[in-house]
């Protein structure tokens, strides 16, 4: 029990939910059939490519195929031939492209969000094509079907069409069957209005082959129109997603390290195979939010990372935690623990009251940098007013890390459940690794809830019902 720092340089921190008021050593030996279980069941995963009892949404046996994607493999999902072109795709971003629209909703946004905030920033669309050394403007739309949004994209792609000579735009479409409705209402109006302004566009389609035996509308309209074809493949979950060719493409059309990302993946995967429960990270996260909130009643997860270009990941990972535990097992019984976004030092303002004082129904987990590449100082500007003095001389990053281990410590002088992760730099590398810990981590607690952490039928209600519904204003109107 402690601070435990794995060969792959990440850092995970269980003093503050593993100690005399938290999980004891005794709640994880009580639960070590499960822990062995899910251990069986992750090799049987590695070597087979399935999960007992995971049936695709038409009842038929489906692959499980996300530990592949970490390796480049002539017979894999990440293929070498794959990397090439991606590498095409991004010199041409590079050389060709003035704006990128990605759109996507879900796994097809949320994994892309994430590359492009860490390698970019905030203000990424506001530097000159010489500070992005060529690469285009990128702009995420379909995550959500939001007039003022559309309006103020086009708005944008139309002024800069003005400013530039010979400007053109790459859309990105991004939906396994080609009938999501975020996205391709999105698409089709964006597509229109570059029309009618009579702005350069080229389109690349990212969609499955074939579904239910039928060639999937998104590629039939590509094949149509000769747009380039890029695959959502088969076995790998929108919410996994940022591995494949979903994710990766998004970074490709603005330099992201792909290769390095996903050697942090691999090398994250290596040890997450590990029996071990103090060597093997993600089952260690597992075991002790599952003992959370099956023993402690802990049943909300707040993921809070410290850095404002980190908050996508936590909105990110809420998707995956949400729609990969948040089931109806097979005895009727629920399994669940609900994910909040926050972001440090911004919600210690805002939520933490709630954190340090709320129910005792919380998990926090703090994700932290340790070396953030730059430094600025508090300068001495006031010195005769004694608070303002006493920041002179810190980094803001010290600042953020003194915040954290406050906010940790007086959480847990109270009994609350809070652990930490620490990445020693924030890069495409470690990036990886921590993307797909949640991953495998996510896996081993489904095992631990005995849920199915790869369907999601209770999407599929509102979907059953929204399609009528449109229909219905449709004609009324």
């Amino acid at each position: 029990m402690g601070v435990y720092t794995y060969p792959t340089g990440i850092e995970i921190d269980t003093r503050y939910i593993e100690n005399e008021k938290g999980i004891s050593s005794f709640d994880i030996e009580a639960i070590k059939d499960k822990i062995d279980k899910a251990l069986s069941c992750g090799q049987y995963l590695r070597q087979e490519g399935r999960v007992e009892g995971h049936l695709s949404k038409d009842g038929e046996e489906e692959a499980v195929l996300f530990s592949q994607l970490p390796y480049i493999r002539p017979d894999g999902l990440n293929t070498p031939e794959l990397m090439e072109r991606l590498d095409v795709f991004r010199q041409h971003c590079q050389d060709d492209i003035d704006a990128v629209v990605a759109f996507g909703v879900g796994g097809s946004y949320l994994g892309g969000k994430v590359l492009f905030d860490v390698h970019c920033g905030s203000f990424w669309n506001s530097h000159s094509d010489l500070e992005r050394d060529g690469y285009p403007r990128l702009y995420f739309s379909g995550n959500n079907v939001d007039t003022v949004a559309v309006s103020e994209l086009i708005h944008a792609l139309q002024l800069q069409a003005k400013a530039k000579s010979g400007y053109k735009v790459m859309l990105i479409v991004i939906s396994k069957s080609g009938s999501t409705i975020e996205p391709m209402s999105n698409f089709m109006i964006i597509e229109q209005a570059l029309i009618d302004a009579q702005i350069a566009y080229e389109v690349t389609a990212v969609t499955d082959l074939c579904q239910d035996d039928k060639e999937t509308l998104l590629h039939k309209m590509a094949v149509e129109n000769q747009w380039p074809i890029f695959s959502v493949p088969d076995g790998v979950g929108g919410r996994f997603s940022v591995f494949t060719e979903v994710g990766l493409l998004v970074g490709a059309a603005v330099g992201f390290d792909i290769e390095s990302f996903l050697l942090g993946a691999r090398a994250m995967d290596q040890i997450c195979e590990s029996a071990n429960l103090r060597d093997n990270p993600a089952l260690l996260l597992a075991v002790l939010k599952y003992i959370s909130a099956v023993s402690y009643d802990r049943v909300i997860e707040v993921c809070m990372p410290y850095g404002a270009c980190l908050k996508s990941l936590s909105e990110w990972y809420v998707q995956l935690l949400a729609e990969s535990l948040g089931k109806k097992r097979s005895d009727g019984s629920h399994y669940g623990r609900t994910p909040v976004v926050a972001i440090g030092t911004t919600d210690m303002h805002a939520q933490v009251q709630e954190h340090q004082e709320g129910l005792y129904n919380k998990v926090v987990q703090f994700i932290r940098v340790a070396d953030w590449d730059k430094t600025i100082l508090v300068p001495d500007r006031y010195p005769k007013y004694a608070k303002l003095a006493s920041l002179s001389g810190h980094s803001l990053a010290d600042i953020m890390d003194v915040a954290l281990e406050s906010n940790a410590e007086a959480q847990a002088m109270d009994g609350r459940f809070n652990l930490c992760i620490t990445l020693p730099k924030l890069n495409a590398f470690y990036l990886g690794q921590l993307m797909f810990l949640f991953c495998w981590a996510i896996f081993y607690e489904s095992i631990l809830a005995d849920v199915d952490a790869f369907d999601q039928p209770g999407v599929e209600i509102y979907k059953r019902l929204l399609g009528p519904k449109l229909q219905e204003r449709k004609q009324k109107a």
